[in-house]
């Protein structure tokens, strides 16, 4: 890369993003032939003992180009807080407030603020059905108008939601290569070649990620879609009654569910049975983050009795320690990646490459082509 910085680089990793973060910055270290020891800036967001918190900041910002990393959906031992005597951990609406804390303690003073924030805070409050509230535009537009100049989120729950920010910086960055790749490692049997495998949409909404990872390797492509009943309201959304398929036999073929995420994990279970019974051979899930708010119970079941044969999800947001145990579980690591993009961007050069993977991911096939005919 050509020695041309936007600005003096600053890494600020927010509460729970400290692992991440150093990962990161070693990467970057070792690019730039340890210029720096660090490039993370010590920051703190403490908090009174009502709960309320305030945004300190231990090194200079000005003129620099700043780049927050923060994952709203993190609520691991680091981000516990005592409030009126009991530990809590943070909500995604206490990591956001923090956020802005800490770009208000910077005053301005930054020559660029870059905010990297993997799974969008209220992503899945992306649009109005009723009388309801627009909260990602209304955190989108909060965050422009404090002065970050670009936001860089992954695969948006609706990439959509960049309308409400037109003017201003947003990279929806997909993560199609590193499970890719991640899967050809850890799955060395699997044949990703049309009549072999299938890729399957868990529901409309996932349609346009199945289309890429179908489109790039040349497999089948299958979906599910949703019947729900619009007569009752539960959590906050319609249940779901049935997942209906379309698409191709899979009997006898492996099959890659692709999602943005797993919540509960109760439709990607459902869709597994079903596909199960259909005679699918062995079935994976490429989910970008897995949240599983209910546990692991049921996901263990379906691993034993077969429906299940892995998960992979990436490391953009916490994993407790209990998934990080799980057969079935596969992490795949984007720290590097994440370096990468804030490399480039800090020397003032496109991010083009790197988010259009297409040849990237030809190259890794036809790698692992040759050296499966190598073998045979």
């Amino acid at each position: 890369m050509k020695d041309l910085f936007h600005g003096e680089l600053e890494i600020i990793g927010m509460r729970g993003c400290s692992d991440f973060c150093k990962q990161v910055d070693n990467y970057i270290c070792d690019w730039r032939g340890h210029e720096r020891d660090s490039y993370i800036s010590d920051v703190e967001c403490p908090r009174f003992g009502t709960g309320e918190a305030k945004g300190l900041i231990h090194d200079t910002q000005r003129g620099k180009d700043v780049y927050i990393i923060v994952d709203c959906f993190n609520y691991g031992p680091e981000t516990y807080y005592n409030m009126y005597g009991k530990q809590t951990a943070m909500s995604p609406d206490d990591h956001y407030c923090d956020l802005k804390r800490i770009i208000a303690a910077i005053g301005g003073k930054a020559r660029r603020i870059t905010v990297i924030m993997p799974m969008l805070y209220e992503g899945r409050q992306h649009r109005r059905s009723a009388r309801e509230s627009l909260d990602c535009a209304l955190a989108l537009q909060e965050l422009s108008s404090m002065g970050v100049s670009e936001i860089i989120t992954f695969d948006a729950h609706d990439p959509r939601v960049v309308n409400s920010i037109p003017l201003f910086g947003f990279d929806n960055v997909q993560v199609t290569y590193q499970m890719i790749k991640a899967f050809v490692r850890n799955v060395p049997d699997a044949e990703l070649t049309a009549g072999k495998t299938m890729m399957i949409s868990p529901d409309e909404g996932g349609m346009s990620r199945c289309m890429y990872y179908s489109s790039v390797l040349g497999l089948e492509l299958g979906m599910f879609y949703k019947r729900r009943n619009y007569t009752i309201i539960v959590n906050g959304r319609n249940p779901i009654e049935a997942h209906e398929f379309l698409g191709n036999d899979v009997t006898g073929k492996d099959v890659i569910i692709v999602d943005d995420m797993i919540s509960s994990g109760d439709s990607v279970i459902d869709i597994a049975y079903q596909l199960k019974e259909k005679g699918a051979k062995r079935i994976f899930v490429f989910a970008t983050f897995g949240l599983f708010c209910n546990g692991f119970e049921t996901m263990d079941k379906a691993y034993k009795e077969g429906a299940l044969t892995k998960i992979f999800t990436t490391n953009l947001i916490y994993r407790t320690p209990e998934l990080l145990s799980r057969e079935w579980y596969c992490e795949v690591n984007l720290c590097k990646y994440v370096a990468y993009l804030i490399d480039t961007l800090n020397h003032d050069m496109t991010i083009s490459e790197l988010l259009n993977p297409v040849n990237r991911i030809h190259t890794l096939m036809e790698k692992v082509n040759s050296r499966k005919k190598k073998k045979n």
